[in-house]
């Protein structure tokens, strides 16, 4: 969100500028080394960067977030794009911004039809599998550069064992540049985190190239970077159906970049007091990749990584952004040159270097370790829904490729969602000592009278759960029961379907001379009762348990029980 005179301070133009060129220390070498994840020049990546900056800065609504290139999207781009050039390689470079310019599109689309809850079907631990997945996926293809190796064909497990039967065939000069550079990258991260290790390591690789020739000894280098501003307009030979066919793809790519720039402009407008507005996202996510596939260059999305340089750096609005955008020109026509004796191993450092910390075990722990006993009776296998859904996009992502596992973790967590919603926990509920109604099962301590029968359903009676409540009702409903209550302060919201459950539910207790009734009926669920017809079966009549009780079996309650006692004669 670009300042206004109303609300910028003169004093924030040295912060911002300060930031601007500590963001530029680290986008230049990651988005030459982004590009070549994508499968296109390195300069492709600058090319997408400065439209980008400077169209989110005037409509996006961060102050903080930065819009380049990235792993997750630039991996996505080079698999879309592979499968969509598979008989016509030589198109790989435009369709690459053809893809940008139908992501952008499809972004200005969501965002005037405010559709920007999209980013609630991808869950934060799919979220969480499908980055890890796709931080291994694209380690498993800068390894080779790093060891001086052919990178091998097909999936994560194809490519790890094509790498394991080429480790004897590593080149000792490759290993050394590559070696060092990540060493250097990680150990200036970790002792000297203010300096930009990225650029400092980069530049040190030119340096070495040039001064002992290690391309005339066999070192990989970038080689020639052009110049120059790059071609603004439609990308050449890209048909109308050519991007129609590409719209179904961009779509994940679009939800892919969404998620992961909101997380990361969230992060920063909780920190310092101001609010996101979703569809302004989605519209200043849409206008970035518009402007960089215009550009000739690729798709694009909010970074995590430079957002925190750029908020750390002290940024205060996204005049950061363009001073960035304005130096990336400045590189483009004056310094490409520099980079054309960049060793590919150092280019592969920076890159493995980005992503390792994305490889995340210790979250997918704690995802495994979200579990308790009590959950597991009520759940059994799917206590653990967040795991198996960040495992199975993971999962996805190793055996089918990036779009295909974010697609099968969404599904994956969606099933387990509803089958979640199909078992809810059905309490059997019993008078505390603080007179208040508890769950049996956790204070075992506590007398049950056998008479009575209060329940508690914690979740919404809907048609998906309605026959498993019913179920678990009846199952409580021994001969000794007198009187059942249902209290529903824990339910939402109720259906038609759970209504017309209920009043059958009453009849059938009512044929066993057990009474049935409602309790604490709060908001939707009153409504719908009543507008339904449940009067007939008098399941909307009592505010609280206690009167429902009273009402309805005055003698009882009287002497509890404990249910391992035998009944009152």
């Amino acid at each position: 969100m670009l300042p206004t005179r109303t609300t910028y301070q003169r004093s924030f133009v040295r912060a911002d500028v300060v930031a601007g060129l500590t963001v530029w220390a680290v986008l230049i070498p990651e988005s030459l080394a982004y590009a070549t994840i994508a499968g296109v020049s390195p300069v492709v990546g600058l090319y997408a960067a400065v439209p980008a900056l400077v169209l989110y800065g005037l409509i996006g609504s961060s102050r903080h977030l930065v819009v380049a290139t990235m792993s997750a999207t630039a991996t996505l781009s080079a698999s879309i794009v592979a499968d969509y050039t598979i008989h016509s390689p030589d198109k790989f470079v435009v369709v690459t911004a053809a893809l940008a310019i139908t992501t952008g599109l499809l972004g200005l689309l969501a965002g005037v039809l405010r559709l920007g809850f999209l980013a609630s079907f991808i869950s934060e631990p799919v979220l969480k599998g499908f980055i890890v997945g796709l931080a291994l996926t694209i380690l498993i293809g800068q390894v080779p550069k790093l060891l001086g190796v052919p990178k091998g064909e097909g999936d994560f497990f194809e490519q790890l064992w094509d790498l394991v039967r080429h480790l004897g065939d590593v080149d000792g000069l490759t290993v050394l540049v590559g070696g060092l550079s990540l060493f250097a990258v990680l150990a200036l991260r970790r002792w000297l985190p203010l300096v930009p290790g990225s650029l400092v390591v980069v530049l040190a690789a030119i340096a070495a190239v040039a001064i002992w020739n290690l391309d005339a000894d066999g070192l990989a280098i970038v080689g020639p970077i052009t110049s120059g501003l790059p071609e603004v307009g439609l990308p050449s030979g890209v048909s109308a159906k050519e991007y129609l066919d590409l719209a179904a793809s961009a779509v994940g790519v679009l939800l892919i970049g969404y998620a992961e720039g909101l997380g990361a402009a969230k992060t920063y407008a909780v920190r310092d007091g101001y609010d996101i507005d979703a569809n302004r996202e989605l519209l200043g996510l849409g206008a970035a990749n518009l402007g960089a596939g215009l550009a000739s260059g690729m798709v694009v999305n909010g970074s995590l990584s430079k957002t925190a340089v750029n908020g750390g750096a002290g940024a205060r609005s996204q005049l950061s952004g363009l001073t960035v955008a304005v130096l990336t020109v400045i590189t483009l026509l004056f310094l490409t040159g520099l980079f054309e004796n960049l060793p590919e191993a150092t280019l592969a450092a920076v890159v493995i270097a980005a992503v390792i910390e994305l490889v995340d075990i210790p979250a997918l722990r704690r995802l495994y370790g979200v579990w308790s006993s009590s959950l597991a009776s009520v759940y059994g296998w799917g206590t653990r829904v967040d795991f198996i859904a960040a495992i199975a996009a993971m999962l996805g992502v190793l055996v089918f490729d990036t779009l295909p596992g974010l697609f099968i973790g969404i599904g994956v967590s969606i099933l387990l969602l509803l089958y979640r919603s199909t078992q809810p926990h059905v309490a059997r509920l019993t008078r505390s000592a603080s007179d208040t109604w508890v769950d049996v099962e956790r204070h075992p301590d506590l007398p049950v009278d056998q008479r009575v029968v209060v329940v508690r359903v914690e979740a919404s009676l809907l048609f998906v759960n309605a026959d498993h409540i019913r179920s678990r009702i009846r199952a409580m409903a021994t001969d000794q029961v007198r009187l059942v209550v249902l209290d529903a302060e824990t339910t939402p919201a109720i259906d038609v379907t759970a209504t017309e459950m209920l009043a059958t539910l009453a009849r059938d207790l009512e044929r066993t001379d057990i009474r049935f009734a409602l309790a604490h009926g709060i908001g939707q669920t009153r409504d719908v009762l009543r507008t339904a017809g449940a009067d007939d079966v008098a399941l909307t009549g009592y505010t609280s348990v206690d009167e429902a009780i009273a009402a309805l079996e005055p003698p009882i309650s009287t002497e509890p029980e404990h249910p391992d006692q035998p009944p009152a004669p």
